[in-house]
């Protein structure tokens, strides 16, 4: 029985909310622009738990979900919407998440992006990284990226992620989807496989361990174009992090690579505007100049405010210049811009 669930897919999509939440012994919930509300008044037993959730995945992966407790896969409701459904076990029963995936790619002037961001689908080698913590837009954004090259290039193409989200119907380029735990075993395999396939642009949909980081590096200094995500909030965080995953004795070769192949980091977070209506981004840019490398290479990642600051006609903005602009005109209270600030003596 598919039709009560669909009642709450329905209601998630009308009220424009962005995850729907299901555990056992409480009430349904949506995620509508950051905050929580309630999507009904019925508290969910484990015998409504199972009407619900048993039939949306393949027998087999219900069958995983018994008895590790934890499933990831996607779910496609007709062709309104995919859902991005995470089931899992805690102490007091079952439990689901569904994150909302639009059928509809959103393009790169949809989403407000700034225009600069286009530039990224030029370039035919090194990495580009897409930040920020969970919930703030990253596959939403690469999605916007890669539709933009399919539309305007010949290229091919393979994402890899867990799940697959957006599915890009084949344009000028040649796009390949594959699935972690599916299609491949792991994200390292995946690009280890993709690096193999004659590929122009490979999509990582998560940079969550050494391995892959490494291969991601490897795959960008091969002339292969990468994009990546990784959970950081800025710039100089991001680079950090890839360092930091790294022994001691093998800092220095990943800086060398790091500094010869990173091309840009789009560190973006999800704001409510003013008016509770909807969402807005702000955005950290940084973009490949002469000085970038010297900065990687020598670890002094506290280089790039000044960097980004002074390079602004060029397409660079800090995280919090970008947050005081969506204040300045309204877009945002103070008071939301001050939570996201890096500086928050500046929102004072």
């Amino acid at each position: 029985m598919l039709q009560e669930i669909d009642q709450l897919f329905n209601d998630l999509i009308s009220k424009n909310g962005s995850d729907l939440h299901l555990e056992e012994g409480q009430k349904p919930k949506i995620r509508i622009h950051g905050k929580l509300v309630e999507a009904g008044n019925e508290i969910l037993t484990r015998e409504k738990m199972l009407t619900l959730l048993t039939p949306l995945p393949p027998k087999e992966d219900w069958q995983k979900f018994a008895g590790h407790g934890d499933l990831d896969f996607a779910y496609a409701f007709g062709e309104q919407a995919r859902f991005r459904a995470n089931y899992f076990r805690h102490f007091f029963g079952l439990g689901a998440i569904f994150r909302l995936i639009h059928s509809k790619i959103r393009s790169l002037e949809d989403l407000d992006l700034p225009p600069r961001i286009k530039d990224f689908s030029k370039w035919r080698s090194g990495l580009v990284l897409v930040t920020g913590p969970t919930g703030s837009g990253k596959s939403t954004t690469l999605a916007a990226i890669i539709d933009y090259i399919n539309a305007n290039f010949a290229q091919k193409i393979v994402t890899i992620e867990e799940p697959v989200e957006f599915t890009h119907i084949n344009k000028k380029s040649l796009i390949s989807h594959r699935e972690v735990g599916k299609d491949t075993l792991t994200f390292a395999s995946g690009l280890r496989t993709s690096i193999k396939s004659d590929a122009n642009i490979i999509l990582v949909g998560e940079m969550r361990d050494r391995e892959t980081i490494e291969l991601a590096l490897t795959a960008s200094e091969m002339g292969i174009l990468v994009f990546g995500t990784l959970h950081t909030n800025s710039a100089a965080k991001t680079i950090d992090r890839i360092i930091d995953a790294f022994p001691p004795n093998r800092k220095n070769q990943i800086r060398t690579i790091l500094a010869n192949n990173l091309k840009a980091i789009i560190a973006q977070q999800l704001l409510p505007s003013a008016d509770k209506t909807r969402r807005w981004a702000a955005y950290e840019i940084l973009i490949r100049n002469q000085a970038l490398g010297n900065i990687i290479q020598t670890g002094e990642t506290m280089r790039l405010t000044s960097e980004i600051q002074t390079n602004r006609a060029q397409g660079m903005i800090l995280m919090d210049d970008s947050l005081m602009e969506l204040v300045k005109s309204k877009k945002v209270t103070k008071e939301d811009a001050l939570l996201k600030a890096i500086e928050k003596f500046k929102f004072l």
